[in-house]
């Protein structure tokens, strides 16, 4: 069943040609159930109002949506664990469609503190799980579907918090039983579609890079510094970097603040619009832990929650070699070293963000930050991440919710009486939000673990998909409370 004809989107934007995808077909899976929709982020597209059937059709069947070409998988390559991996591209997914956001939309996020990016922006609604590629390799091409629910609530969490991020916009699973090895097989398959704002990656200039192809890095740089940088002047090379740059920083600190582990790094899982995407083993901090991994498999830490900016600094830098072909080494390191005043400006504002208050300049707002960190150290396990920045959310205007809540006796000592006066500097923002029901509550909404395996487990076990479905209605109410816009 087509989509609806009252639906009319605006051609394909994607023009960069051959040499960086290949054109593919999806699989034709032995089931369709919608299992998510997300007509929230189908609002800024002009897809809200598809039908059940037609959504089906479109994200479970891919038939073309109106004036859209097939599905392209993109070809990139990749540092992996900073091992350089020749063989990559997207081997179980690729790009469905491109499609300009809405003017509602465009109006809201304006609203935000998003600068440089133009009305109607160019998003992309790409797949994972869709069927294999060229670049599959020894892969089935499909997606878990425990690993579709996990980055539902991932994405769902990251927005919610205010971290620039990929939204999952739709889940279906697709009634193939997978083997995988490191989990219990055979498990439920599902397809999954993100909406987000650009697939190209950093390991895209890797490739062309590899190749020696300078025509293919100068149409990279065209293509990224015209639909997602347009404040960079053409042929820019080192003023693009310095964008990308600046959003990385941006990225990098919400994941901070958001106590949030990515888990794997690798420069094709970072992109040029600075949104965090793929989410495999990540997991969020249960307590203050600069060595806390996501991933079983990252022994030695590469990737562990305090390494993040070290990682993402890293990956920017092999994005710079590639820029080396078109444009001279100095300016490319001056913007390159931009990263880390960059970083933690954005630290700063991002842990004024998530508490709720104004800054009051730099030396005042990095005492915060600084006091932040020390009082969640010492806190560990009894106080954990989330709810120091709930309980304390509007600045001392929470103090009295605070000191009588379930966490009242952590609040005394050194640690905190640094806390509370760095805190009692700054004004809230915007201390209506306080007045959300969210904030009469005990404790926040967190994304642990055990709650993560909890919501899994009633799916598998049962298929009582109530514990999913109520959890995403309440980290909905919290993106309402907290009000942030990535």
């Amino acid at each position: 069943m087509p989509p609806s004809p009252a639906y009319r989107p605006e051609p394909r934007v994607f023009d960069l040609g051959p040499d960086f995808a290949d054109a593919v077909a999806a699989a034709e899976f032995p089931q369709t159930l919608l299992r998510f929709r997300n007509d929230r982020a189908a609002a800024e597209v002009g897809l809200e109002s598809l039908s059940d059937a037609e959504w089906i059709a479109a994200f479970g069947r891919f038939a073309p949506l109106p004036g859209q070409p097939g599905p392209l998988a993109m070809r990139y390559h990749g540092h992996q664990f900073r091992h350089y991996n020749p063989d990559l591209g997207d081997g179980r997914g690729f790009l469905a469609a491109q499609m300009r956001e809405t003017p509602q939309a465009a109006a809201l996020r304006e609203r935000g503190d998003r600068q440089g990016q133009p009305s109607g922006r160019l998003l992309d609604l790409g797949t994972k799980g869709s069927g294999t590629t060229p670049w599959s390799r020894s892969g089935d091409g499909r997606l878990t579907l425990k690993g579709g629910v996990r980055e539902v609530l991932a994405a769902s969490m990251l927005e919610a918090q205010g971290v620039p991020t990929s939204r999952a916009f739709s889940l279906i699973e697709t009634g193939e039983a997978l083997e995988r090895g490191d989990e219990p097989s055979p498990t439920r398959s599902a397809v999954l579609v993100r909406l987000s704002h650009s697939h190209i990656r950093f390991g895209t200039f890797q490739r062309a890079a590899y190749l020696g192809r300078v025509d293919q890095i100068e149409a990279l740089i065209e293509h990224v510094r015209s639909l997602y940088h347009p404040t960079v002047a053409a042929g820019d090379a080192p003023g693009l970097l310095r964008a990308i740059v600046e959003v990385s920083a941006k990225l990098t600190a919400r994941w901070i603040a958001a106590g949030f582990v990515h888990g794997v790094l690798n420069t094709d899982n970072l992109n040029v619009t600075g949104e965090s995407f793929d989410y495999g083993p990540w997991r969020f901090l249960p307590e203050y832990d600069p060595a806390f991994t996501a991933a079983y498999f990252d022994q030695n830490g590469l990737y562990a929650f305090a390494r993040q900016p070290e990682a993402v600094f890293w990956n920017l830098t092999q994005l710079a070699g590639c820029l080396k072909l078109v444009a001279e080494a100095e300016p490319l390191t001056d913007a390159l070293n931009s990263f880390g005043p960059a970083y933690i400006r954005e630290l700063r504002a991002a842990f004024l963000m998530r508490l709720g208050v104004l800054s009051l300049g730099e030396a005042a707002d990095q005492r915060l930050v600084d006091a932040t960190l020390a009082l969640l150290r010492e806190g560990g396990e009894a106080l954990r991440w989330e709810p120091l920045f709930f309980d304390w959310f509007g600045g001392f205007a929470s103090s009295a919710r605070a000191l009588s809540g379930p966490r009242a006796k952590l609040y005394q000592g050194e640690a905190f009486d640094a806390f509370r006066f760095a805190l009692m500097e700054h004004e809230p923002d915007r201390i209506e939000r306080l007045e959300h029901p969210m904030f009469a509550a005990r404790e926040p909404e967190e994304m642990l673990i055990d709650e993560v395996e909890a919501i899994w487990a009633a799916i598998d076990a049962g298929d009582d998909w109530a514990p999913f479905y109520a959890k995403l209605a309440r980290l909905e109410a919290a993106r309402t409370a907290w009000g942030f816009i990535a």
